[in-house]
């Protein structure tokens, strides 16, 4: 079986990354089956915002509406694997931490640690309160995966959506899928 993959994006500043998230999932479409993309109102007007477009309506992913209980992947029997919140806003990352399933994108992440699956969050905060480290630790604890938006720099990139792919890149990789990419002592 190939994988089944939940991309959920908040309302945190970054739209940059879910836009390479998705731009890299376009290109290795063979090592998954299914792609359900949920949103938050905000994460659309965020989008819109610093990308000045509305391009998440043109990925060929199914896009679920946030309160949208009936997605496949509310529950653990459609057997999504991995999932994605790129970015994560802090109260979407409280409310899993706390297991508050309020909308599909919080129920979707809480059927994935149940199910003890591979959930990523990209966070993206700074600097983090003592509130947001310890729900670090709680997903930690319950197996998510904490992988902070910031990027690197070794790779040397030259514009917005390079610095955002090192750490999608990253992710990526984390989530157990293959992706040619620049790694650690390696030419460009």
């Amino acid at each position: 079986m190939n994988n089944k993959i939940i991309v959920g994006i908040t309302g945190a500043s970054g739209s940059i990354y879910a836009k390479v998230l998705l731009d890299r999932l376009q290109q290795i479409t063979t090592q998954f089956d299914e792609l359900g993309l949920v949103m938050s109102d905000n994460a659309k007007s965020v989008w819109e915002h610093e990308l000045e477009n509305k391009a998440y309506k043109d990925y060929h992913f199914k896009l679920y509406e946030k309160n949208n209980f009936f997605a496949p992947f509310a529950s653990g029997s459609a057997q999504y694997n991995i999932m994605f919140i790129c970015p994560c806003s802090m109260g979407t990352m409280a409310r899993i931490a706390h297991g508050i399933s309020n909308d599909l994108i919080s129920r979707a992440a809480d059927v994935i640690l149940k199910e003890r699956r591979k959930l990523i969050l990209l966070v993206r905060e700074s600097p983090y309160s003592t509130i947001h480290l310890k729900n670090m630790q709680t997903i930690t604890a319950a197996g998510g995966i904490i992988c902070p938006a910031s990027p690197s720099f070794y790779s040397q990139p030259k514009n917005f959506e390079e610095l955002a792919a090192t750490v999608i890149d990253r992710a990526i990789d984390l989530a157990g899928l293959e992706l040619k990419s620049y790694r650690w002592g390696t030419t460009k």
